[in-house]
């Protein structure tokens, strides 16, 4: 479990000045404190035995004596403490074990909800922003069948797989993280905020990016080495020939974490990057998602969680069983279809089917339609 204040200001605003510097990483930033013993001392250093690090040149280091990294930093921490937000230095015993094994993993991470991953199994699941139905359907399987083994879920929080696997863990009251590409005062993208409360209240969500960040579609690819670096595997449900997901299970095999595949027909478009990490050796294929305990050699009787039978039944409100059996006995609907047959207004309708998408029992469609699971 994270704590949320884990050092002093005096601490704390060197580290978020140090993380603010341009052109200086989280590779070069650890570098620094290596050779000089904490944050605060790399701003103390002289210049001349900074060049002396192997690797450290004058333009990487030109921007460290900039007083606005403090003031930035300053700011920062107020925007940390005005939302009461959680964050861990990369020496810190709550900061994600696996992740400080990764040399470009964040100097500092910051997270919002309840996340608690110590000694847990971790599992990433990535894939295509445009998922197939079938696509959607075995991510579903994969997550409720693992279920068992009680591990933490962890994706980007985007489109297609990212966001099928968070409701999923949902579904089946596992622990679920989103890795943000932005910071914490933003959502994106916005018509997933509707989720966030869901996923906080059964994880939550971290980031390396500040709240003054800019939104920049090439911070989604900075954002995968943390995807990739959470977990012991990888899992890419479907990618096309270029994705970011593989750049994710690239990642992921950089860190000599394992990465897994789920193969397609070669005329699937959706599935010629998951047939080429196969092909290539870079991937284990997943067929049925029994290969992910066997080949991660989870044990069962390891297991604090109780093996329970899967409910038969789900609890729903009288509306919600009058949506269910309507769409049940008429296939895929329209939202205004369904209103209109079930004299429910609009407003009140949406509510509870994100609650039914939340529970398992509705899936939503392109288009504005939905269907019974």
């Amino acid at each position: 479990m994270f704590t949320l204040r884990p050092m002093t200001k005096d601490l704390l605003i060197p580290i978020l000045a140090l993380q603010h510097v341009p052109k200086i990483g989280a590779t070069t930033a650890k570098k620094l404190i290596a050779y000089c013993g904490s944050a605060e001392a790399v701003f103390k250093e002289k210049k001349s035995n900074l060049l002396k690090i192997d690797g450290i040149g004058s333009i990487t280091i030109e921007g460290l004596f900039d007083k606005n990294n403090f003031e930035e930093a300053e700011k920062e921490l107020q925007f940390i403490n005005d939302n009461n937000l959680g964050y861990s230095y990369f020496t810190d015993t709550n900061y994600p074990e696996r992740l400080k094994h990764c040399i470009d993993g964040p100097i500092l991470l910051f997270q919002k909800g309840n996340i608690n991953i110590k000694n847990k199994r971790i599992i990433s699941i990535v894939g295509t922003r445009k998922i197939t139905t079938s696509g959607v359907a075995f991510c579903e399987r994969l997550i409720e069948e693992l279920s068992t083994y009680n591990p933490v879920i962890v994706s980007g929080f985007a489109y297609g797989t990212d966001i099928t696997a968070h409701k999923a863990a949902v579904k089946n009251n596992l622990q679920t993280i989103g890795c943000l590409a932005h910071g914490l005062n933003q959502v994106y993208p916005k018509v997933h905020k509707k989720y966030m409360g869901a996923i906080e209240k059964h994880g939550g969500f971290f980031t390396d990016f500040w709240s003054s960040d800019s939104f920049d579609r090439k911070n989604f690819l900075k954002r995968n080495r943390i995807i990739a670096g959470l977990s012991e595997a990888t899992i890419v449900i479907e990618s096309a020939e270029k994705g970011g997901s593989l750049v994710t299970a690239d990642i992921a095999n950089s860190y000599n974490r394992d990465v897994f595949a789920v193969p397609g027909r070669t005329t699937d478009s959706q599935s010629i990057g998951c047939n080429n990490l196969i092909k290539a050796n870079q991937a284990h294929l997943l067929s049925n998602p029994i290969d992910i305990p066997y080949l991660l050699n989870w044990q069962l009787e390891d297991l604090k969680k109780p093996i329970t039978q899967k409910k038969l039944f789900i609890d729903l409100e009288s509306d919600e069983k009058l949506i269910y059996n309507y769409l049940r006995d008429n296939d895929k609907q329209l939202l205004d279809n369904i209103a209109t047959n079930c004299n429910l207004p609009s407003y009140k309708l949406a509510g509870l089917l994100l609650n039914m998408e939340l529970k398992g029992v509705v899936r939503p469609l392109p288009g504005k339609w939905f269907e019974a699971i």
